[in-house]
């Protein structure tokens, strides 16, 4: 605070301040507060709300863990989040490197615009795209068999049971959020220790894992945090790309809550999933010995 105040002065500072705070508190303190109070209550009529029914338990929660189903759910979305996870890792490492240390500068800000560009299309627009894309008679089943690689339509949504869809979208839509966190952090290294280590005769994997992926690890910790977060609580995606037999846990979250209209165990449920998540960046943390202000920069 008080580098702040040197900064902008103590007005500006306070207005900072104050911003932030009502930010946690009105958008995210009070909401997990209200959603963590409401999935401790039974789902009643109004004319019962408060009355001797109206009591604290735990059978909101005792429902997920009774439903096989919603169990499997469960996990299939930590693990195919987790994969999307490692697929976007996978993508945007090159990638970053690339823009961050063999790229020419001047022409950094012209590809970044082109990245930037998918971003501007609602997310709901790029889903129905990829739905088009990969539907059984879509374009990318014409164009394949019109170069004789297959013979006749696939339905690609509907492959690695059913999740082959949504792992292509959510991978497309999140991408850039891996992307960003680790140009950041390779930026920031200097070039000479890469020469330094290529001049002693380092290969170019060991170069990457003893020089770039340790100083990019904040970065590295952020986009997995991001990615997987969005991931598993993305809801547009897995509803357009999934199959007919795959479901995502946001799903059975919104049909809780927007179609049996029972808010409590719904609640309860979304409280689980933010559960996940916080159990998610604990991991980072502690595999890239980070801290939250390393994963926050």
């Amino acid at each position: 605070m008080n580098e702040l105040a040197r900064r902008y002065g103590l007005s500006l500072s306070l207005t900072f301040a104050a911003l932030t705070a009502f930010w946690l508190l009105a958008l995210v303190i009070l909401p997990n507060i209200t959603l963590f109070e409401s999935s401790f209550r039974p789902y009643l009529p109004l004319r019962e709300v408060g009355g001797p029914k109206d009591v604290y338990s735990v059978s909101n929660y005792l429902t997920f863990f009774e439903s096989p189903i919603h169990i499997k759910v469960f996990f299939q979305t930590v693990i195919y989040s987790s994969i999307v996870t490692l697929l976007c890792f996978a993508l945007a490492y090159p990638l970053a490197y690339f823009l961050a240390k063999v790229a020419n500068i001047k022409s950094v800000p012209t590809l970044f615009l082109l990245l930037l560009i998918p971003l501007w299309v609602s997310e709901i627009l790029r889903s129905f795209a990829w739905f088009i894309i990969l539907s059984l008679k879509g374009p990318l089943s014409a164009v394949l068999i019109g170069l004789n690689i297959i013979d006749k339509p696939v339905h690609w949504m509907w492959g690695l049971g059913g999740y082959s869809g949504v792992l292509i979208g959510l991978v497309y839509t999140y991408v850039l959020f891996m992307l960003f966190p680790l140009y950041s952090s390779m930026q920031s290294l200097d070039t000479n220790q890469i020469e330094a280590a290529r001049d002693l005769g380092s290969k170019w994997w060991q170069i990457h894992w003893r020089v770039i992926v340790p100083h990019a690890k904040p970065g590295i910790a952020s986009g997995c945090v991001t990615v997987f977060m969005l991931s598993a609580g993305s809801v547009i995606v897995p509803t357009l790309l999934a199959s007919p037999g795959s479901r995502w846990f946001t799903e059975v979250i919104q049909q809780w809550m927007f179609e049996a209209l029972d808010w409590n165990t719904g609640s309860a449920y979304a409280f689980l999933l933010l559960l996940l998540c916080i159990i998610f960046v604990t991991l980072m943390m502690r595999l890239f010995k980070v801290g939250l202000a390393d994963i926050a920069k």
